[in-house]
């Protein structure tokens, strides 16, 4: 009798538990971009609550470049949902700007506004935008979102990067670290609040932050570009020693996909992610923002039709 419970067992497991593992049909991957911004963890957290609650679905969340990259790699279906800027979005899906080709782009959400920081420190000698000139500035990774915005800021204010100061090209992480250890004098990040290598940098024992106005750049740049830039505020205390509200060039972050991807798929990741947004908040808390009052306006990309669809049962009308 011993023996046919264990056999019953054995069975069990070798024919229930692979069923149970065969469910993960559909393997999704999530272009995010680098460890040191908002993107990547946010990412991470959203692979982790759909590959946990969608029974068919195995989300992994993967380091890039960002926007630019991002666009580029769901247009050539080697990523299934990716976190693009607006401004990014919208170029790609025109296909101008660094795209040779329109790339057919659907909207799934809007997630949150994307800050940008003109970062410094004491010392320095940059205590206003136009002080970057002549200085070692970085403006963001090659092929990401903060290195177009970044030179929209400039433009804004008349500044060439590459005559007006010595221009490197470093994601979050490398510019805080590059910062810290003086071999640059300031540098651009377009990410949520906090973020993570800021917070850092600006706790380090010895340094003291500032980072710079530019909001009056807004109004050039939605008179060139279109009205995807907002005017907003980093608030004091955001970041350590950081005690003044900082006026800054706002744009939105939007989480996107191939025209092709299922409507059912889509569908899910929606339904998912907003059941489950508390989780997602744990992660990083910009997740906040990911409401249904944001969904109307904040994307010039139009909706994926299975992102229509979930956002009318709620009751809101997405394009």
């Amino acid at each position: 009798m011993k023996r046919l419970v264990i056999w019953g067992l054995v069975v069990a497991f070798v024919f229930v538990v692979p069923s149970a593992w065969a469910q993960k049909t559909v393997r999704l991957s999530i272009a995010t971009g680098g460890t040191g911004g908002v993107y990547y963890p946010m990412g991470g957290g959203m692979a982790n609550i759909l590959s946990k609650y969608i029974h068919y679905m195995e989300a992994t969340a993967e380091v890039t470049a960002a926007s630019v990259d991002n666009c580029l790699l769901v247009g050539a279906g080697k990523a299934d949902l990716a976190f693009i800027m607006a401004d990014v979005g919208w170029d790609a899906f025109e296909g101008k700007g660094k795209f040779k080709a329109k790339i057919p782009l659907r909207t799934v959400a809007v997630l949150y506004a994307n800050n940008m920081h003109v970062v410094t420190v004491e010392g320095t000698g940059i205590e206003k935008f136009s002080d970057l000139k002549g200085k070692r500035v970085s403006t963001g990774a090659p092929g990401s979102g903060t290195e177009i915005k970044a030179l929209r800021v400039l433009e804004a204010y008349g500044l060439d990067p590459d005559k007006d100061m010595k221009r490197d090209k470093l994601g979050a992480a490398e510019s805080a670290g590059a910062l810290k250890d003086r071999k640059i004098d300031a540098y651009f990040w377009d990410g949520g609040i906090p973020t993570a290598s800021i917070t850092d940098l600006g706790a380090t024992p010895g340094i003291k932050i500032k980072l710079i106005n530019h909001g009056d750049a807004v109004v050039k740049m939605r008179e060139k570009y279109g009205p995807l830039y907002v005017k907003g505020v980093l608030p004091a205390k955001a970041y350590p020693g950081e005690d003044k509200d900082v006026s800054i060039a706002l744009v939105w972050n939007l989480l996107v996909c191939n025209e092709n991807m299922k409507d059912d798929q889509v569908y899910d990741v929606l339904k998912t992610l907003f059941e489950h947004q508390k989780e997602l908040i744990t992660v990083h808390k910009e997740a906040k923002n990911l409401i249904m009052e944001s969904q109307a306006d904040g994307s010039p990309i139009p909706f994926h039709p299975g992102a229509v669809r979930f956002f009318k049962e709620k009751g809101f009308k997405v394009k």
